[in-house]
């Protein structure tokens, strides 16, 4: 970083000049690990584009209609390059999808049947899943609320315990679902080549069990995406990584034509499916958000290992650790005490481009257990793959840090977060 810049951060963000020092030498430690990332954007950067060359994809697919959306080309195009994407028999690409919860829950309610039972093996899913499921809250309409069984497989050594959810699983289980990002837990994400491992030998043993991955934050981590090594079906949010920071709204499912025809009719009605439902001209911000992707969460990854190779010099306990394979976006820091991860998520919110004066404080936000701290400031509201961090406020108090739309912005989030702790004397620079 050349002297201009850094009189510049610290005049303009008020930044210690030691801060900024300290992690200028951290991104020089961490510089050398970009290659591969690198080679991951390259590759999944050509597959986008050669999905939509395949496709065809042309000016007039972003025109779009009103009323019950019958013949609308551009969704039908969306819904064609997504399935070309994910190696899928087909997509369900909306903006009605209003999370990635929501596009789970589509997938998970238009599949299962009263007595069916549902089997996550990477222990009981994030805060929101709970509800959707009925083992939290009591929320009418759960799945537990329709009949459906449920069970899950803790992990074991923070690994799949393939042997535990092989004896586990019945001639009820209908569904295998695997969480692959970390939520707000300990773990690491689970790569591809576990997921390709653990659906190779539940299939072996089990050929009756659909394998259903929560894809949430890892879309373009590898070369690979889980359908690729046997998932039937998968879903995710596009203010996520598919979306590159510019759709608007909207989820995603992919997956085996008839699955996708079963959650087509949860999301309209049976008989209707995916030939209505207006995209309400979202068609080009949706494929421009999917081109940039590759490149975002190239960018974004790059600023997380900046922030494990921050904290964890620092002495805190990080994960993933910086030698993990990676496959989501997602850092988790250990901060230990509730006042460094509001502190934390403070530094990242003033270093948004949007919002950058509110200061965040913990609530009860809905669809959770505990306090919620979210620093987000970004041009898409609850962007995941913009800059932000988040964290509930329980032991042993955990700060996760996502995103960020540029490598440059991530780094000054890390400053400004590094900032934050240094001047309250809640961490002393190595």
């Amino acid at each position: 970083m050349n002297e201009l810049t850094v009189n510049y951060l610290c005049k303009q963000y008020k930044l210690n000049s030691d801060v900024v020092e300290y992690v200028s030498r951290m991104e020089e430690l961490v510089e050398e690990r970009f290659k591969n990332l690198d080679e991951i954007r390259e590759y999944n950067q050509y597959k986008v584009i050669g999905a939509m060359q395949d496709n065809r994809l042309g000016s007039t697919d972003f025109h779009w209609t009103t009323g019950y959306g019958y013949g609308d080309i551009g969704r039908e195009k969306v819904e064609s390059i997504f399935a070309d994407i994910f190696k899928a028999e087909a997509a369900l690409v909306r903006p009605a999808i209003a999370s990635g919860t929501h596009a789970l829950n589509l997938a998970l309610s238009g599949i299962l049947r009263p007595g069916d039972q549902l089997l996550y093996i990477t222990g009981a899913p994030y805060d929101t899943l709970q509800k959707v499921i009925g083992i939290k809250g009591n929320a009418e309409g759960s799945l537990l609320d329709y009949g459906v069984l449920y069970n899950d497989v803790p992990l074991k050594n923070n690994s799949i315990d393939l042997e535990g959810a092989l004896d586990t699983i019945n001639e009820k289980t209908r569904i295998v679902a695997i969480q692959r990002s970390t939520g707000y837990s300990d773990r690491r994400a689970i790569t591809i080549d576990e997921i390709e491992e653990v659906i190779m030998r539940i299939k072996e043993t089990h050929p009756h069990v659909l394998v259903m991955v929560d894809n949430c934050y890892g879309e373009f981590l590898d070369t690979r995406e889980p359908i690729e090594v046997g998932a039937d079906i998968i879903a995710g949010s596009l203010i996520k990584n598919p979306g590159g920071g510019i759709a608007l709204s909207g989820g995603y499912v992919a997956g085996k034509e008839e699955l996708i025809s079963m959650v087509s009719n949860r999301l309209t009605a049976p008989g209707l499916g995916k030939d209505t439902g207006l995209t309400f001209g979202t068609s080009r911000t949706t494929l421009q958000g999917l081109f940039l992707a590759p490149h975002v969460v190239s960018e974004a990854v790059k600023g997380a290992l900046l922030v494990a190779m921050t904290y964890k010099t620092l002495g805190f306990k990080i994960v993933p650790e910086l030698d993990d394979k990676r496959s989501d976006i997602i850092q988790g820091v250990e901060l230990l005490t509730e006042e460094r991860v509001s502190e934390f998520c403070k530094g990242i919110q003033a270093a948004s481009t949007v919002d950058s004066y509110v200061v965040p404080e913990a609530w009860d936000m809905p669809g959770y257990a505990d306090r919620i701290i979210m620093a987000a400031g970004g041009f898409i509201e609850g962007s995941s793959i913009e800059l932000s961090a988040d964290g509930p406020m329980r032991e042993p108090y955990y700060a996760y840090y996502q995103g960020g739309l540029t490598y440059d912005h991530c780094k000054l989030g890390v400053m400004k977060s590094l900032d934050n702790l240094y001047r309250k004397n809640l961490v002393s620079l190595r």
